[in-house]
């Protein structure tokens, strides 16, 4: 049994979601690079992005330690939220009525898992 969870600790998680999804936003940078245009940049994008999901593991073990896998899992899926975001800020996609109300599912779906955890 995982001790009670903290507005911290939350917030913690949520750093890591972030992280992970910056994470795919390089990715994107590094699939929009072509090999021709220049394979260093390319390269270079690609081993970032290894980089920054490497300290997305050391940071999720970490989180798991302090949270039931439920929760933390839970809470994992708040990264679509941050992927939108990232969308709509740094690449301009556009956000239509369908994205916002699966987002606000999942935003909804953890708010109520981690609420029932903090009354146990």
């Amino acid at each position: 049994m995982k001790r009670k969870i903290r507005l911290r600790d939350l917030f913690f998680l949520q750093c890591s979601v972030i992280i992970y999804t910056i994470a795919g936003v390089i990715g994107k940078f590094a699939a929009r690079a072509s090999m021709a245009d220049s394979a260093w940049s390319f390269l270079a994008l690609y081993g970032l992005e290894i980089a920054v999901l490497g300290v997305y593991a050391i940071l999720w073990q970490q989180m798991i330690k302090k949270f039931d896998l439920s929760v933390a899992y839970a809470n994992r899926a708040a990264a679509l939220l941050w992927s939108l975001l990232w969308a709509v800020l740094i690449f301009g996609e556009p956000v239509t009525g369908k994205k916002i109300l699966g987002v606000g599912l999942v935003v909804l779906g953890t708010a109520v898992v981690n609420a029932g955890k903090k009354g146990e």
